[in-house]
């Protein structure tokens, strides 16, 4: 299925930091038809790295979306069934505005006159756009990593268009740990000479922090047994170690290669921005418990977690279900068996296909 990208622009967004972008674009793509009532439309939300490109085959690059394996006909998000949707968030660079957009007040991209972004100012986008699509009722939302975050807080900000939530290895609020890892990239980035204080458009990008950046990052999403089967102490094109700091083992040359590709496709100052924002997500806004920050939920829930990561570990989906239930919200949990770490959702999708086409279906049937 070729798909192509799409984009609407809206006059203005007001931003949790007391600025506003004006104009606004937003990129995104759609998988599926929209039913006469609206009522089968799913919105999935993407993780810190992904993009609008969820899906088929893209008209512009050839590639496969970053979730094919998930959406399409017959899949766990069936497009014979429903209408799904996804955006590239607020402050990305695939399409949607953000640091390397142009700022109409000069005619030069953003770069750090960008003003600090949040996930909910991303949802009140996302809003945005639903809102642009005519749809009263999204049947779901859902995402993985930072799409989880999308997920739960368009639970909670809009609990009247929300029917399901389905947030998957996920977290209501970073921990010390997760700030930590988002920190060393982003110092990694400003430390490269080309970052240029955010001011390397049309220039040389900070490729090299920028690589170092997505390398961290890469070994956070996988597990030590993931990276023992693929890797273990393999060398590279070569039967004894090399003595010097060229490429000796597989496992060096795969986040070389890895952070090069990033390079090629993300913004710096998105990644600065985005991972950000990431930081700075509470749902409680660091008032009272998790439960009553989900007092005003009406939406049912999936939460999925899995056992190999170590990113967003299994105890903090399992808050959220413990709040949820302190709620005595309709919610299920999952925690699958998976040997891949954080990129699980990504990869291993069996039984995840399996959990989410039987919620999906008993969900539409319900709110029908």
């Amino acid at each position: 299925m070729i798909v192509e990208a799409n984009s609407v622009r809206f006059d203005s967004l007001a931003l949790d930091s007391g600025a506003t972008l004006a104009p606004v674009d937003v990129a995104y793509e759609t998988y599926g038809s929209l039913n006469a009532a609206k009522s089968n439309a799913i919105l999935v939300l993407h993780a810190f790295s992904g993009d609008a490109h969820a899906a088929g085959i893209s008209h512009e690059t050839g590639k496969q979306g970053w979730w094919d394996n998930m959406i399409g006909p017959g899949k766990a998000f069936d497009t014979n069934h429903y209408f799904v949707i996804c955006s590239n968030v607020l402050g990305g660079c695939r399409g949607t505005t953000g640091p390397s957009s142009i700022n109409p007040a000069t005619g030069c991209p953003y770069a750090m006159s960008f003003p600090v972004i949040t996930i909910s100012d991303m949802v009140r986008l996302q809003k945005m756009l639903i809102d642009w699509f005519g749809i009263p009722r999204l049947l779901a939302v859902t995402g993985g990593s930072m799409g989880g975050m999308q997920a739960l807080e368009w639970a909670v900000a809009f609990p009247d268009r929300v029917v399901a939530a389905i947030p998957v290895a996920t977290t209501t609020r970073h921990s010390a740990q997760q700030i930590a890892f988002n920190e060393v990239g982003r110092q990694a980035i400003m430390a490269d000479p080309d970052w240029n204080e955010g001011n390397y458009y049309g220039k040389q990008p900070p490729g090299r922090g920028l690589s170092v950046a997505r390398m961290i990052g890469h070994i956070t999403y996988m597990s030590d047994d993931s990276m023992r089967e693929k890797f273990g102490r393999r060398l590279r094109g070569k039967e004894a170690f090399g003595f010097g700091f060229d490429v000796d083992f597989e496992v060096e040359s795969y986040l070389r290669y890895r952070g090069s590709q990033f390079v090629n496709r993300f913004d710096a100052n998105s990644y600065l921005y985005i991972t950000k924002a990431m930081d700075y997500f509470d749902l409680t806004n660091g008032q009272g418990s998790l439960a009553s920050a989900l007092a005003r939920v009406k939406a049912r829930f999936l939460v999925i977690s899995f056992s190999s990561d170590w990113l967003y570990p299994t105890y903090q989906s399992q808050e959220i279900v413990r709040a949820l239930r302190a709620r005595n919200c309709d919610v299920g949990y999952v925690e699958l068996e998976s040997n891949y770490g954080h990129d699980s959702f990504l990869v291993d999708v069996g039984e995840q296909t399996e959990l989410v086409r039987g919620f999906l279906a008993n969900t539409f049937e319900k709110a029908a």
